[in-house]
């Protein structure tokens, strides 16, 4: 029980860490890599959860 919920709160502290660094690019970098910021959180979750 204990491992199951140490994954999940770790895959979502990678989520917050994934969200937190691409809102802090600002727009022009966001274009370079080809990201809308309305894609972010998107992005982070399919990243850390692969859905």
């Amino acid at each position: 029980m204990y491992a199951s919920l140490k994954t999940r709160f770790s895959a979502w502290l990678t989520y917050r860490r994934t969200v937190r660094e691409l809102f802090a690019l600002d727009r022009r970098e966001l274009d370079d890599i080809g990201i809308a910021p309305w894609q972010i959180r998107e992005i982070a979750r399919r990243s850390v959860y692969g859905r």
